[in-house]
């Protein structure tokens, strides 16, 4: 059986040994290669954005399963406990094609958690990784809610595995570029497991400056996350699957068991022209028109989206406090994301 970790390609491997400290755990390779697990392999992490030319600064293919085995690992070194480290291994397993573009075909625009709801029974219908579980002595509901530890999972704006993690992928090419791989050692080396004004665990900062630079780069990828191009592109990509599943082109249950590939394979070859002509021009388009009105006779979308920013904990004399109470500079640009606007209406040029 191959071994995820020797396929990864340099900067991945070299970012995983970061976020590892050298040590992988071997207990998570098992894990990794079981089919739920391998299945995420062909979903990427940027819900549809990958696939059209908008997005000028994605330049990394980093998979559903990519993000999983990275939070994993970031739980490991934070905490060396099995159960939280796979608990944060399991937390996408129930994640369909395109991602999140399926909560917006479902509904739920803000919290983007609806995808999650199959997350106990895909774990439980697995042969491979509850046989796993009972060699490892391990119950199912000791790892099929990452949010019952708060390392791996807590609310916003706080400090986690999970938000950690895709701040810093995201940040390495995967949506933008606004860190490289020692900015990344630097930042996490000075990462450390603090309390919060609950008394709960979070991840938090040693140094002021360390974290400052942490929020400057969070700020620049969270107003990418707001901005009319990721709404719009998800919003499409929903649109999109809702015609092939009413057309029957695709079930589904189809999106829980092909890749994205295949997905996109039955897009261009369906017999629906206008569909595959808008398809076609969304994944080509290099700008997209934005307007306080709405424009009639185009494909024009108003959408409201997830706000994802983190305010982290710093050490400041033995105490822990957020950072925007400590710098101005990080309440500043947290609040710019928290202002963040963009123009009413997003368009391009066709009818789907």
């Amino acid at each position: 059986m191959k071994n995820y970790f020797e396929e990864l390609d340099k900067d991945i491997k070299e970012y995983f040994d970061i976020l590892s400290g050298g040590e992988i755990p071997e207990f998570l390779i098992q894990y990794i290669n079981t089919p739920e697990m391998q299945k995420q392999k062909g979903i990427s992490v940027t819900c549809a954005c990958y696939y059209t030319k908008m997005f000028k600064n994605i330049n990394r293919w980093y998979s559903s399963l990519d993000h999983s085995v990275a939070v994993a690992l970031i739980i490991w070194h934070f905490t060396k406990d099995k159960k939280q480290t796979l608990a944060g291994l399991f937390h996408d397993i129930a994640t369909p094609c395109f991602k999140h573009c399926i909560d917006f075909l479902n509904g739920d625009y803000e919290k983007q958690e609806s995808t999650e709801e199959l997350t106990t029974e895909i774990i439980a219908n697995s042969k491979e990784i509850m046989k796993l579980l009972e060699k490892d002595n391990i119950r199912l509901e000791e790892v099929d809610d990452y949010k019952i530890y708060p390392i791996a999972d807590n609310d916003t704006p706080k400090l986690s595995a999970d938000r950690l993690e895709y701040t810093f992928s995201n940040g390495l090419g995967v949506r933008d570029i606004v860190w490289n791989l020692e900015g990344i050692r630097k930042v996490y080396e000075d990462i450390e497991v603090q309390k919060d004004e609950d008394g709960i665990q979070e991840l938090g900062f040693k140094n002021i400056e360390l974290a400052e630079k942490f929020v400057h780069n969070m700020s620049i990828l969270s107003m990418g996350y707001l901005s009319n191009k990721v709404k719009f592109s998800m919003q499409f990509l929903a649109d999109v699957v809702k015609k092939l599943n009413e057309k029957n082109i695709i079930t589904m249950e189809d999106l829980y068991e092909l890749s994205e590939k295949d997905i996109i394979d039955k897009i261009e070859k369906s017999n629906d022209d206008n569909l595959v002509e808008c398809f076609e021009k969304w994944r080509n388009a290099k700008e997209l028109k934005e307007s306080e009105q709405y424009i009639k006779d185009k494909y024009c979308l108003n959408i409201k989206a997830k706000m994802r920013y983190i305010v982290p904990l710093v050490r400041k004399d033995n105490e822990f406090v957020r950072i925007n109470e400590i710098s101005n500079s990080a309440k500043e640009e947290i609040e710019n994301v928290l202002n963040y606007k963009t123009k009413k209406y997003a368009y391009l040029d066709f009818k789907l």
